[in-house]
């Protein structure tokens, strides 16, 4: 009887349901069967109405809207819920699918796979729309209308990106957008506002009458930005997207000067199945040439065009091209133009794919900025550029091949020398030369005994020509060479783990012994792609610290050293490398005199190098440090070293850096760069902080920047204020600035607003 009456019951509350509760007029219940107040209030479908879910979606095609995700529906005191809400607009039918559940405003509770809805009900979901996302944004309206074909009109609309926007404490938070309706035409994804808001922190700061927009991609809204400089005046920058389809984008940076006038720049962006390509144009007249001191800057109009593109023709190949041409290179410093590829014009080729690649590049390199003819003519062009690399790996246990082969061709019209206090330095002589280098080696990985032997084993030929044309005296004489370098070298590493109380220690001894037999440590007859050497804990176990093909080091060398880890399980860790290298037989490389001046103060020079060693750690993701230093053995000096140290937590943050080099008169650098410096950041009530930054140059006992400023955010609304000033021997010397940061932020990746500086009076420039 009693397993009956419960059959009895569920027909009669899901009969209830469906024909009352959701049709919206009031029951007319069985006396003595339900309680008086079983599903029988009624539906207002003017009472709010909410919905939520993590996804809105809607289909042109099959004319469905669906709300999927965790669906919650309240309206007038019921909550449903369930996986999925689908409206179908062809037949105007409403269902709750998956999980469904309704609570009536009594508490009563029903349970189903799958509900529809009619009349009342489902006009109250759709005149009163909540659509909470999954990054905890919120969509609000009070009706939404989706029966025109390729329209959706949402009235009395509202954006939040962080929900009610309200903290734990009852504070307003972020940022909000309204408008009395908002219309989004599917056709080309534009959207029209009726009277649009902003208001941030809950206080209304803007209002248009009318705003339309291509598309809700944050690339249409103008982000301006306001600054100052002498040469331009008041500046006021709004790049945007005017133009936008799947294929082609229209890109504009109107910017308003009140010393130089008007300047526009536009860029189309084509795009195809396999590739893309762009050309842009940058333009003024200029309103005061004597702005500028420069020659070649004092005319009447100004302007660049660059281009670009890129195609794929076939699989794992790249093709492409860049070309800038200005009517002056100290366009784009004086007018703060984008580079982008503006420095080279060329013409590329490049394969990649796990085992190969391949880059072919003509190349000519523009120098940007204040320089004559003169200088332009002692840049180089590589015709061509070529680098290939390739890895055979060899059956199980026979290790892995690799072959590397470079082909640089240079020509240069001009000679190109400086000199650094008396030092001089030629970088490249007039003429064409020619380098070409092909490495082929062998190594493979053995154990034994705990210890990791790996023996490397590899053959170097080079072929080089110059022509001569140099009328320098210092320039070599027109030559043809060629080189073959045989190469061997071992690496020897013993590691050592334990395990302890959360903590894992790895301590490693390694020693490598390599030997090159080259004939001279220049193959490429002049050096034009190694003209830098870094030696720190980095580089310390490298068979070849030249960092392009026109040197390589020499004879018998040993590089010796170690490194400790420590791991802790809470994701804190130390870390130490550190060694020492020796010059055992042949010809050192770093101490070889060129004009260059390639290894000199390096730490190299000598047969025993100096002592380096790394040092980087973290405490709990709080505390972080690192810290290299290069030490002088034969007295114990330093001779470089650098410090970094930071930490961050509850919005209380900091950070110590500290850089030394001593000076190295060989290089022509006969000052020291010794320089500390802090910054700090402290909260001083939730969102608010201030931050402040100074740094001192020790070497000359004077300040080198110091600044300070307050700043406001909640994770959705930024606002700063910060002033800086820097000192005599800082690179822009002299220096008084305020900067102002206004932005706008969401979860999704939105990030709008302005951030701009302006030059204090007042300050020597």
């Amino acid at each position: 009887m009693k397993q009956a009456r419960g059959k009895i019951l569920e027909r009669t509350a899901l009969v209830l349901l469906a024909g009352i509760a959701l049709a919206g007029v009031a029951p007319v219940y069985a006396q003595g069967l339900v309680p008086t107040n079983f599903f029988n209030s009624p539906v207002d479908p003017n009472a709010p109405t909410a919905v939520e879910a993590q996804q809105l979606t809607f289909n042109n095609t099959t004319n469905i809207i669906e709300a999927r995700g965790d669906v919650v529906v309240r309206a007038d005191g019921y909550v449903l819920t369930g996986d999925q809400l689908v409206y179908d607009r062809a037949n105007g039918e409403m269902d709750v699918r998956g999980n469904v559940s309704l609570t009536d405003p009594f508490g009563n509770v029903s349970r189903s796979p799958t509900l529809k809805l009619t009349d009342k009900f489902k006009k109250a979901v759709l005149d009163s729309l909540t659509i909470t996302n999954y990054d905890g944004s919120q969509i609000t309206a009070d009706h939404a209308d989706y029966d025109q074909a390729l329209k959706t009109v949402l009235d009395n609309a509202k954006y939040t990106p962080c929900g009610e926007c309200v903290d734990d404490k009852g504070r307003r938070i972020g940022w909000s957008m309204h408008a009395n309706k908002v219309t989004k035409d599917e056709s080309d994804g534009s959207h029209a506002f009726e009277q649009p808001s902003l208001a941030v922190l809950g206080m209304p700061i803007a209002w248009l009458p009318y705003l339309w927009l291509p598309n809700l991609d944050m690339d249409w809204l103008p982000q301006p930005t306001v600054t100052f400089t002498d040469s331009h005046g008041v500046r006021i920058d709004a790049p945007f997207k005017a133009y936008s389809t799947a294929s082609t984008d229209i890109l504009l940076s109107p910017r308003l000067m009140s010393r130089q006038g008007f300047m526009l720049g536009a860029e189309w962006v084509q795009r195809f199945d396999n590739g893309r390509i762009s050309v842009k144009a940058t333009g003024l007249r200029q309103g005061d040439d004597s702005a500028f001191t420069f020659a070649d800057a004092k005319r009447e109009w100004r302007g660049a065009l660059q281009t670009a593109g890129e195609f794929v023709p076939v699989e794992k190949w790249v093709v492409g091209f860049a070309y800038a041409a200005a009517t002056d290179n100290a366009f784009y410093k004086d007018y703060d133009v984008e580079v982008r590829r503006a420095s080279i014009n060329e013409v590329y080729a490049t394969h990649l794919t796990e085992d190969t690649y391949v880059d072919a590049r003509v190349q000519q390199f523009n120098v940007l900025g204040d320089n004559l003819e003169q200088e332009r003519q002692q840049q180089g062009m590589a015709l061509p550029n070529l680098r290939l690399e390739r890895t055979f790996d060899l059956p199980p246990g026979a290790g892995r091949v690799e072959v590397d082969g470079r082909m640089l061709n240079i020509y240069r019209e001009r000679d190109y020398s400086t000199s650094a206090n008396g030092v001089p330095y030629d970088y490249g002589y007039a003429g064409t030369r020619f380098h070409g280098m092909v490495e082929a080696n062998w190594q493979n990985q053995y154990i034994f005994g705990g210890a990791a032997v790996t023996p490397f084993l590899g053959v170097r030929a080079d072929a080089a020509n110059y022509d001569g044309k140099s009328p320098s005296i210092h320039a070599p004489d027109e030559q043809t060479l060629f080189g073959l370098t045989p190469i061997a070298a071992v690496d020897v590493r013993y590691p050592l783990v334990s395990y302890n109380t959360g903590v894992t220690h790895l301590v490693e001894p390694i020693a490598q012994l390599v030997y090159r037999g080259a004939a001279n440590s220049q193959p490429g007859i002049t050096n034009e792609d190694s003209q830098s050497v870094m030696f720190d804990d980095s580089t310390l176990f490298s068979y070849n610290r030249f960092t392009g093909i026109d040197k390589q080091e020499r004879g018998l060398r040993l590089n010796v050293g170690g490194r400790y880890m420590a791991s802790l399980n809470d994701g804190s860790y130390l870390e130490v490398i550190g060694g020492q290298s020796y010059q055992l037989a042949g010809e050192n490389a770093f101490a070889a005199a060129n004009r260059q001046q390639v290894g000199v103060g390096t730490g190299l020079e000598t047969d025993a190098s100096y002592g380096v060693l790394g040092v980087y750690g973290a405490l709990a993701n709080q505390l972080k440090f690192g810290g290299k230093v290069q030490v002088d053995n034969a007295d114990l000096s330093i001779a470089r070293a650098g410090l970094g140290l930071s930490y961050a937590q509850d919005g209380w943050s900091g950070a110590l850096n500290y850089r030394y080099a001593e000076a190295t008169p060989l290089t022509g650098n006969i000052r020291d760069m010794h320089e500390v410096g802090a910054e700090v950041r402290v909260p001083i009530a939730d969102y608010w902080s201030v931050t402040s930054n100074a740094y001192w140059d020790l070497s000359a006992n004077s300040f080198l920047q110091v600044g300070g400023g307050l700043q406001y955010d909640d994770g959705y609304v930024l606002i700063g204020g910060q002033i800086t000033r820097t000192g005599p021997t800082h690179s822009t010397a002299n220096d008084m600035r305020a900067v102002a940061t206004f932005r706008l932020r969401s979860p999704a990746g939105f990030n709008l607003g302005y951030s701009g500086n302006v030059q204090l009076p007042g300050v020597a420039q």
